[in-house]
């Protein structure tokens, strides 16, 4: 670790400790010390590269990839899901579960599908992008919970009406979850002190948001990412370490 971003993890923390409140964006990279790689970035299955069928991520997990092609979106949901089986929650999660406990007010704003967040007992959480371990049918109300991917065919369908069945997440080109929206568009309302972005590449609008509402609110905007994002350049402060180090580095000075 060098000394600026020693001097970066001071001040972040001199800040966090007269906080009240805190909102908490995290995406993939959040549990890459999980050994979760990410879709994208550092380090990603899918870096800079497209998937063995010559597509993009995206597109192999989108909802039109789903409604006409299933299986390959089933295919590459199936090869992340089997990097998660045997990971769980990391110090990174932990500290956040330390920090809703800490500050009066603390919201999770999270990208991932894992589950990681509710695992290591983080109670005020936002999954604005669903949870791959819940199942639904694509045509009837069907709905199974499942410990992971080994308990279903792939791609699996409905025990009911024999449709195919897909995770209770949000595809590329799908719509986000109304109810998640709306407590997401409550809390911002309500502002916050800090905002901290944490292992995401912040591609989304919703994902940037924060940032500019932080600016008219005078908020400090901090980013944990060892690369650079969309917002790195915009940011008050920018801490490249990676979530869990950076995380309980900034904890330990706070404590």
């Amino acid at each position: 670790m060098n000394d600026a971003t020693r001097e970066s993890l001071e001040q972040a923390a001199r800040r966090l400790k007269t906080a009240k409140s805190v909102l908490l964006i995290t995406g993939a990279g959040m549990s890459a010390d999980s050994g979760l790689p990410t879709y994208r970035g550092i380090g990603g299955l899918y870096e800079d590269t497209p998937t063995e069928d010559g597509i993009p991520i995206e597109m192999a997990l989108a909802g039109d990839m789903l409604a006409t092609r299933p299986e390959i979106t089933w295919k590459y949901l199936s090869q992340i899901e089997k990097n998660c089986r045997q990971a769980s929650f990391n110090r990174g999660h932990a500290v956040l579960t330390e920090m809703e406990s800490h500050f009066p007010r603390v919201w999770t704003l999270t990208q991932n599908i894992d589950g990681f967040h509710t695992a290591a007992g983080t109670r005020n959480v936002i999954e604005i992008h669903g949870n791959m371990r819940r199942l639904r049918c694509t045509a009837c109300s069907w709905r199974r919970s499942i410990r992971d991917f080994s308990e279903i065919d792939i791609p699996p369908r409905c025990v009911q009406c024999h449709s195919i069945a897909r995770p209770d997440v949000v595809f590329f080109g799908e719509m986000l979850p109304l109810p998640e929206i709306e407590l997401y568009e409550q809390q911002l309302r309500r502002g916050f002190d800090i905002y901290i972005w944490i292992g995401t590449t912040c591609v989304f609008p919703y994902i940037q948001r924060p940032l500019y509402d932080a600016r008219r609110q005078g908020a400090l905007t901090i980013e944990i990412n060892p690369g650079e994002t969309a917002i790195s350049d915009q940011v008050d402060i920018k801490i490249p370490l990676g979530a869990a180090d950076a995380l309980d580095s900034l904890w330990t000075r706070i404590g």
